[in-house]
């Protein structure tokens, strides 16, 4: 398993950044594939681009962070499907977006994505091990 990327926690506003740095994953912890269909406006240029390698679901996945803490990233993907008469999309149960731990501090308070802003989505792709 590989992948990682960059944090940082920000503070009250005035927003002022009070940690970041890099963060590699180390391992998956579980993984679980979510019923519901991707809205068939979607534009996604990943994968086959038909959508039908899309999935929701959500990913559990052990982090260790630059400065030497380790955490918990959870990934979560909720697919709007698209109005009856379908296909439905995920249940309402499930997310949109992250939440990560680091040390024994649970950043748990996640935002929804906004419209208009390329930011706090996600998107599953299962493809066979050969592609």
């Amino acid at each position: 398993m590989t992948g990682g990327g960059t944090w940082q926690t920000v503070g009250a506003p005035p927003a002022s950044t009070i940690n970041s740095g890099d963060y590699r994953v180390t391992g998956l912890v579980r993984f679980e594939v979510a019923p519901g269909a991707q809205a068939s406006n979607a534009k996604d240029h990943i994968g086959d681009g038909t959508l039908a390698d899309n999935r929701g679901g959500l990913a559990i996945l052990r982090i260790a962070y630059s400065d030497g803490s380790k955490g918990i990233l959870a990934v979560s993907c909720d697919l709007p499907g698209n109005p009856p008469p379908g296909p439905a999309g995920s249940p309402h149960s499930i997310f949109e977006g992250i939440t990560a731990s680091k040390g024994f501090v649970d950043y748990w308070n996640r935002a929804a994505p906004a419209a208009g802003v390329n930011g706090n989505r996600t998107l599953f792709h299962v493809v066979r091990a050969e592609e």
